[in-house]
């Protein structure tokens, strides 16, 4: 069997195991799944899922790997434009992974995904924050954090905001919704710059 038959069925099991585990988390919540459940319903044997995966959390944090590594390469070809940008970019990717942001942030749900995301969200705000942007950007350093609460406190805010989106069936483009997000950090950054 050449390299790339092996590739094409690799991909092929991932993506069957990927749509099995998105469906039974909207049918059945996340908690309950079991891995002979994912591998039923993507029709694939467990030694398959298990040359892929460990269990179900290592599932479904390569999925969220390889959905963040795409929106932070996303977000690093933006360089040094305006940050509400860069949430423009951030939520046409949601929209983008609608399904499976919707199943894993849902009310169905994994809290174990949330926690994760929050602190990816939290990663890139205490990054981005300390970047200069805008048109009158200087060298000096936008938004310096002495803790840990602001950058929490944002990355909630827009986990939070996603999830009553996808809920809302998306009312808002993603740059309505991204602007709105953004506005709200900033008035959240303008405020805790005045703290001493």
């Amino acid at each position: 069997m050449t390299q790339q038959i092996k590739n094409l069925r690799l991909r092929r099991t991932q993506t069957l195991l990927r749509e099995a585990l998105i469906a039974l988390i909207e049918e059945r919540g996340f908690e309950a799944l079991t891995i002979g459940e994912i591998t039923e319903r993507a029709m694939v044997s467990r030694a398959a899922f298990y040359r892929n995966y460990q269990d179900k959390y290592n599932l479904v944090e390569q999925i969220f790997e390889e959905a963040m590594s795409a929106l932070l390469n996303a977000v690093g070809d933006l360089g040094q434009e305006h940050p509400a940008e860069i949430w423009v970019k951030f939520f046409e990717h949601i929209a983008q992974y609608e399904r499976l942001y919707r199943a894993l942030l849902g009310r169905k749900g994994s809290l174990w995904f949330v926690r994760k995301m929050r602190a990816s969200l939290a990663g890139l705000v205490k990054e981005r924050g300390h970047l200069p942007h805008g048109p009158d950007a200087s060298s000096r350093a936008v938004h310096t954090f002495s803790d840990e609460f602001v950058p929490d406190l944002v990355s909630t805010m827009f986990v939070e905001a996603i999830t009553w989106w996808l809920e809302q069936g998306r009312p808002y483009t993603p740059r309505e919704i991204a602007t709105r997000c953004a506005l709200l950090a900033s008035a959240l950054f303008k405020e805790a710059s005045t703290w001493q």
